[in-house]
């Protein structure tokens, strides 16, 4: 009996009909997502390992908060009030942490509104720029820690973003804000490097050394930190918030996330695989998808993604090397394809690692039994075969 399968497609969807089985991967149900707001000021009225934040500053100190770019949803908005609200009267710089992606075209296109950063200093941070950058160290794995001035020349830095399953550093956020979110781009590729390691994959903390490095990175920049993370759940609503110690609240925040995030599911040698924006946007973030179900595909196996890239595929020796070579390659079966249906045209997919298909029908032509993954890059996925 034929079967239709439906998968997200930046804001709308995409199907096809296939004389095929299907099986869905999806995230593990969950009811109303609660207030943003009310989630974010119970976590800073009980810091994790940290003074409440209104006491870590005082009236005229320098404080820096950061903040995720366009390649995150985010609440940026939600988060950067609940920080000024606990603030006293500070010197206030936002920085955008942009890593290697390049200057996300301030706050406005951000979606947070001019009266929450009227006052203060705009950090778009360009981490190929090497002006405001300064030498911190260098950690025990040998990356060189060049950061923003911005986290350095300051009383304060407060990280905010969401903690979500992450392709080789175990989950986002956390230290991850500072590096590589503020990191200079070369510096923060070579932590990058670490995602060859088997242990640097998603939902891994413990013995996972790109982790581990970008953890010791952060510490290097000194300072007093202080977090505030939303915590995600397998469909990137936010159900629940934590504040406090860098390092502590954070790993209170992936225990949370745990169980609203991780899956199983036997291998498969057809994978089809989507999800909504930004990470769908390009083949360099597209990729992540690619990551999450990895494990899954069985030898001789194919990967469809379902992504339209208006971004196009992002840099060309990136996504073929830094993103394929060194990230996807080593997790992937010996033998295996990856296909993309997109928006992109053909020669332009062709420069990449993925082979063109015109529509996600052709791409899944000859399947026989298919796994759907809707929502990938929000999974932590077991292997239970």
């Amino acid at each position: 009996m034929p079967v239709t399968v439906t998968l997200p497609y930046g804001d709308a969807t995409v199907s096809a009909t296939l004389a095929a089985t299907a099986r869905w991967l999806l995230a593990p149900p969950t009811g109303p997502a609660p207030a943003i707001e009310s989630l974010l000021a119970a976590a800073l009225d009980a810091p994790i390992g940290s003074p409440r934040l209104g006491d870590c500053a005082r009236a005229g100190d320098r404080v820096t908060v950061i903040v995720s770019d366009a390649t995150r949803t985010e609440p940026r908005a939600a988060l950067l009030a609940a920080v000024r609200d606990r603030l006293p009267e500070v010197r206030l710089t936002i920085a955008i942490a942009t890593g290697t992606h390049g200057r996300a075209g301030g706050l406005a296109a951000l979606d947070v509104p001019l009266a929450l950063y009227r006052d203060a200093a705009v950090i778009d941070h360009d981490g190929h720029d090497p002006r405001d950058l300064v030498d911190v160290g260098l950690t025990s794995r040998g990356t060189p820690v060049r950061v923003h001035r911005a986290v350095v020349d300051t009383d304060l830095v407060v990280a905010t973003g969401v903690i979500r399953p992450h392709y080789f550093a175990g989950f986002s956020a956390g230290a991850k804000a500072i590096f590589p979110g503020l990191a200079e781009a070369a510096s923060a590729r070579v932590n990058h490097r670490w995602k060859e390691d088997p242990g640097a994959r998603p939902g891994a903390i413990a013995g996972n050394p790109c982790r581990a490095d970008l953890d010791e990175a952060a510490a290097l920049v000194g300072g007093r930190p202080f977090l505030l993370d939303g915590v995600a759940d397998g469909h990137g609503l936010l159900r629940g918030a934590v504040a406090g110690s860098l390092a502590r609240a954070f790993e209170r925040g992936v225990e949370l996330a745990r169980p609203w995030v991780t899956v199983g599911a036997r291998r498969a040698r057809w994978i089809v695989v989507g999800d909504r924006g930004p990470v769908t946007a390009s083949l360099y973030q597209a990729s992540k998808l690619v990551a999450a179900v990895a494990p899954l595909l069985a030898d001789d196996g194919t990967i469809v993604v379902v992504a339209p890239c208006p971004a196009g595929v992002g840099p060309v020796d990136v996504v073929n090397r830094g993103i394929y070579q060194i990230g996807l390659a080593p997790r992937l079966p010996p033998r295996h394809r990856v296909v993309l249906v997109s928006d992109l045209a053909r020669p332009i997919v062709d420069q990449t690692y993925a082979t063109w298909a015109p529509d996600l029908a052709t791409a899944l032509a000859g399947a026989d039994d298919v796994l759907v993954v809707p929502e990938a890059s929000k999974l932590v996925i077991d292997v239970l075969d």
